[in-house]
């Protein structure tokens, strides 16, 4: 791993059942992730994910290239345009630092709205 590095796009189908599921899985029990008609209501078009789930999904993209020795050490992210169900989320990385065993990887999420995420995740990938 060197500073530079980009790391491959990552496609990510935003399904009703990925955005209901993630919510419950975190015990996020907002009803704009999980009931349309309360979402419309407040505002939105549909339910959309919550933030722990696309955090859990940007921890994922980074650990599916780096392996299973991989170790998160520090997850940053803000999110922007909302995921909701029928869309894609496309994840991208670079690898901004590189610090011994220890880089830190600026991850953007985008879909059709925009991009939903952009952070930061220092990872370790022990030898």
């Amino acid at each position: 791993m060197n500073a530079g590095d980009r790391l491959p796009p990552l496609e990510i189908p935003v399904t009703r059942t990925l955005i209901v599921a993630g919510a419950i899985a975190s015990r996020d029990y907002q009803d704009v992730h999980h009931d349309p008609d309360l979402a419309r209501q407040k505002g939105s078009p549909d339910i959309f994910m919550n933030i722990l789930t696309t955090n859990g999904l940007v921890g994922r993209y980074i650990t599916d290239h780096f392996g299973p020795r991989a170790v998160l050490r520090r997850v940053a992210v803000r999110l922007g345009a909302p995921n909701h169900p029928g869309d894609t989320m496309v994840l991208t990385g670079t690898v901004e630092e590189v610090d011994g065993d220890t880089a830190t990887v600026r991850v953007v999420g985008a879909n059709g709205l925009g991009t939903h995420v952009t952070g930061t995740v220092t990872v370790r990938v022990p030898a």
